[in-house]
């Protein structure tokens, strides 16, 4: 049985950074590729972030890109996100989901966590 479990979410003010992990089991990160994404009240799922195992590459959403970092410890089945100079935008739950295809869909992810609740005031 796969499980992924986000923390890391939280209250903090425009400017700051959060760093949120997902703990991975029932999955082996070879050949996988790992994704973050958001959603915002009364907005769709968007893609965040993704990073493929194997090949080490990875993907930001252009909204996001010089300030989010997505990493890993496949030792501890780990998957994280690094958050700077946070905005007022990037306010929603953040899920991590696990999937065979490096990707920015969200349907061509088969396993997500539960989300984590990230508010960021002005």
């Amino acid at each position: 049985q796969v499980q992924l479990v986000e923390s890391g979410g939280g209250l903090v003010q425009a400017g700051s950074s959060l760093r949120l992990s997902c703990a991975a089991s029932g999955i082996t990160f070879a050949g996988a590729a790992m994704g973050w994404f958001r959603q915002a009240p009364g907005n769709e799922r968007e893609f965040v972030a993704a990073i493929n195992y194997d090949s080490r590459s990875t993907y930001y959403a252009d909204s996001v890109k010089g300030r989010f970092t997505i990493s890993s410890n496949n030792a501890k089945n780990t998957l994280y996100l690094q958050m700077n100079s946070l905005t007022p935008a990037g306010t929603a739950v953040y899920y991590c989901a696990a999937g065979d295809i490096f990707a920015t869909a969200p349907g061509l992810y088969q396993y997500w966590g539960q989300g984590t609740q990230d508010t960021v005031s002005s």
